[in-house]
């Protein structure tokens, strides 16, 4: 019996990083035509590395005390769930309160259908990187490194002739100036307008 266990224990299979692995084929801005095309796992990674800076930034000059390697891994996961329900384009997540709300608890499901292709005990592991809501002021910065991420895609995009994106583009702007939080205002003055400039014209030292 002991040897029966063992065996099926070794042919136990878990999907879990194989389906992460296919965040590289879910594109994101599906309603516009891209110069660049981007998908979620890269979206991820720059978000991922938005939010360290955030935080780092809020630590050194804002008398802050999170955790930048915390907010690095929520950043990594915010958009999981995505490679069951695609990207969603903003004004169709936002069409009305109802859908909002429905689309919002798919999102639910989808991380609990990724967390379910874990061994029990990763998945309790897993599940606070998935499910955050209660970590406010991570939720906050993560949002603003969503937005700011998406920013420096329209602006890749505008530098490359691609008017697509200038709507989009002047809405994130927007919203990133009237932030509340110190160390977005402290990321858009400081180091966005590199992301303007082209490589012959950014400081490399």
């Amino acid at each position: 019996m002991d040897n029966m266990k063992a065996k099926a224990a070794k042919t136990e299979q878990y999907d879990f990083f194989a389906f992460l692995s296919r965040m590289r084929y879910i594109s994101r801005w599906g309603l516009m035509r891209s110069t660049v095309p981007e998908n979620i796992q890269e979206h991820s990674l720059d978000v991922a590395v938005i939010a360290h800076a955030l935080v780092m930034i809020r630590n050194t000059y804002f008398n802050g005390t999170l955790d930048p390697s915390q907010a690095a891994l929520y950043g990594i996961f915010h958009d999981a769930s995505e490679i069951f329900t695609g990207d969603m384009p903003t004004p169709v997540k936002h069409f009305n309160p109802n859908f909002k709300r429905s689309f919002h608890q798919l999102e639910d499901r989808a991380r609990r259908k990724l967390l379910a292709m874990l061994p029990p005990e990763l998945a309790r592991e897993y599940e606070p990187l998935f499910f955050f809501d209660d970590q406010q002021e991570y939720v906050q910065l993560v949002k603003a490194a969503d937005k700011i991420a998406a920013l420096a895609k329209c602006i890749e995009e505008e530098k490359s002739g691609n008017l697509e994106f200038r709507r989009a583009g002047a809405e994130h702007q927007e919203l990133l100036a009237a932030s509340p939080l110190p160390e977005v205002r402290y990321f858009m003055e400081k180091f966005l307008p590199g992301y303007r400039l082209s490589l012959d014209e950014l400081k490399l030292g």
